[in-house]
Formats: structure tokens, C-alpha cells, sequence
């Protein structure tokens, strides 16, 4: 009888709690997990007037349409070698901001680089896409105009000359992602104790040995944890930046062509939904086990840094 009265007490003072958590557990599950059943349109013949349950299985021609096409290589090197530049150059330098910024002793100027690093995160890829255009537009650009012309050098033609677009892309996504990693970073190092860096400064340490000593091995664990949850997604890509950045030329689709602009444009020229819902289950089967993958190596070599 007292257990059952210690479970009736504690279900009422927690009650709150579930209810606070309630609106973020439906959104969660219609959002993430009532959609799942679709993963089925993958192994159909979708037909809209048998619905989705009602049409006949075909196996694995979608997934074989997807890959026996003759962009199946290009998009997957381009989706694959992006998102390695990505987790790379991105990690370093949001760690370098994170690090510039934990030394900046004015409040109101951290505080200041902070929004200035952060504000492209919060833009939109349309407006990015339309800002990329003001600089690189061949007829009105300010590249051209501004400063190629008055140098007497010939304008370029930047949508129609794929060597410049590895590049241009690789620019833009670090300039606008950054942001959100380098707030995770600073905020572990500001959650790193100032007692480490005093006896370092007793002993005598520069700021370059602090960092290198005290910083970099006690921000490693988050390193290694968003390093896991970036390689579950290299074989996606952001949509907005490959799509509507290059604004879907034609003659750049050897170098700016990703799985998810190749499946978007199959969807809306031939409408095949079965082919796009093959490419998705394939991109979450491979994420998922490059996750596992990741994990199990990072547990053998440092087990206190792994996930799970």
C-alpha cells in the first residue's frame, strides 16, 4: 500500500513536467515518426488512384532506377566529398571562433562578434541565394563590375564555369553554418574552469600552450559528438545551398548536383515518388549505420567520448 501511495505522490508532482513535455512529444511524433510508414512508397509502383497501400510492390526497382542512372556516381562523389570539406573545415574553424571569442574580455564586443558570427545561420537560403547572385551576377555583379572591370581583367561568367563552384559552395556554407557550431564550442569553453588556466599562467604557460594544453583536449568530447551526428548525414546535403545558390544551372550539375537537387528534379520532371521515397530510405540506412560505425571506432579508441 505505501508504494502505491509513493507512486500516486510522484506520478501528481510530475505531472507538470509531462504536461510541459506533451506539446514537444506530438510535434515530435507526427513530425518524425507518423511519416515513417511512407518508407513502404520506396518498394512500390505508387499509383494515386490505388493509394499507397492499394498499389502493387515492385522490389527494388526504385532503388535500382536511382543508382543505374548515368549521374549515379557524380551525385554521390559530389554529395559524399562536400560533406567531408564540410565537417572538416567547418569544425576547425568554429572551434578558431569559439576560441578568438572566449579570449575577448569585453562583454559587449564578445557579445557583439557572437551575433555577427550567428546572424547568416538565421537566413535564409533564398536570401542567400539572391545575395550570391548580387556578387557573382555576370551583368550587374559586384565582382565583375567593381572589381574586375576597373582592373581592366575580363568579366567572368560565374553560373556557366563549373571550376569556380567547389569553391563558391564550400565559402557559402562555412559563412552561414559556422555560426551555429562555433555557439556550441564557445559554450563549452566557457563551461571549462578558470582554475586550469590560472595554474597554467602560474607555471607560466603562453596563451598558445593553454590553448593547446587545457582548451583543445577538454573541448574534445563535443568535438567528437558533433563529429558523430555530421557523418550520420554525409550522404545528405542542404538543399537550399545546392539548389537555389547555383540557381539549378544546367551546365554546373557535374559539380553542384547532390543526391537530394538530383531526387527533386527526377520528382518534378517525371513525378516518380517512389524513386525520391528510395533515395530517402537509402540516405537514413547508410547515415544510420556510418553513426554506428563512427561510434564503435571512437568507443575503441576513447570509450568516455563515445555516444552510447
Amino acid at each position: 500500500m505505501k508504494t502505491k501511495k509513493k507512486t500516486k505522490i510522484r506520478w501528481k508532482r510530475y505531472l507538470p513536467i509531462y504536461l510541459i513535455a506533451l506539446p514537444g512529444l506530438i510535434y515530435l511524433f507526427c513530425n518524425n515518426y507518423l511519416p515513417m510508414f511512407g518508407i513502404i512508397i520506396a518498394f512500390k509502383d505508387l499509383n494515386f488512384r490505388e493509394g499507397i497501400f492499394g498499389s502493387e510492390w515492385c522490389g527494388f526497382d526504385n532503388f535500382e532506377f536511382l543508382f543505374r542512372s548515368d549521374t549515379a556516381w557524380t551525385i554521390i562523389r559530389n554529395t559524399v566529398l562536400y560533406n567531408i570539406a564540410f565537417i572538416i573545415l567547418g569544425t576547425i574553424i568554429a572551434v578558431a571562433f569559439a576560441i578568438f571569442l572566449n579570449e575577448i574580455r569585453n562583454k559587449f564586443a564578445s557579445r557583439t562578434y557572437q551575433t555577427l558570427i550567428l546572424l547568416p545561420y538565421l537566413i535564409g537560403w533564398v536570401i542567400v541565394s539572391y545575395l550570391v547572385y548580387a556578387f557573382l551576377s555576370a551583368d550587374t555583379g559586384l565582382i565583375n563590375k567593381s572589381i574586375l572591370e576597373p582592373l581592366g581583367l575580363h568579366p567572368i561568367n560565374w553560373y556557366s564555369d563549373t571550376k569556380y563552384w567547389p569553391f563558391i559552395l564550400i565559402f557559402v556554407y562555412i559563412w552561414k553554418s559556422c555560426g551555429y557550431s562555433m555557439i556550441i564550442y564557445f559554450a563549452s569553453i566557457v563551461g571549462i574552469s578558470q582554475d586550469y588556466y590560472e595554474a597554467a599562467r602560474i607555471d607560466g604557460a603562453t596563451k598558445w600552450q593553454q590553448i593547446k594544453s587545457i582548451t583543445l583536449p577538454l573541448l574534445k568530447p563535443t568535438v567528437i559528438t558533433m563529429f558523430i551526428l555530421s557523418v550520420g548525414r554525409i550522404f545528405n546535403s542542404d538543399f537550399g545551398l545546392f539548389y537555389l545558390v547555383p540557381r539549378n544551372s544546367g551546365v554546373l550539375y557535374s559539380v553542384t548536383q547532390t543526391i537530394d537537387v538530383y531526387v527533386y528534379n527526377a520528382l518534378m520532371q517525371n513525378s516518380d515518388y517512389g524513386m525520391s521515397s528510395a533515395a530517402s530510405v537509402f540516405q537514413s540506412i547508410v547515415g544510420f549505420a556510418l553513426v554506428i560505425i563512427a561510434n564503435m571506432i571512437i568507443r575503441k579508441t576513447n570509450k568516455e567520448s563515445a555516444l552510447f
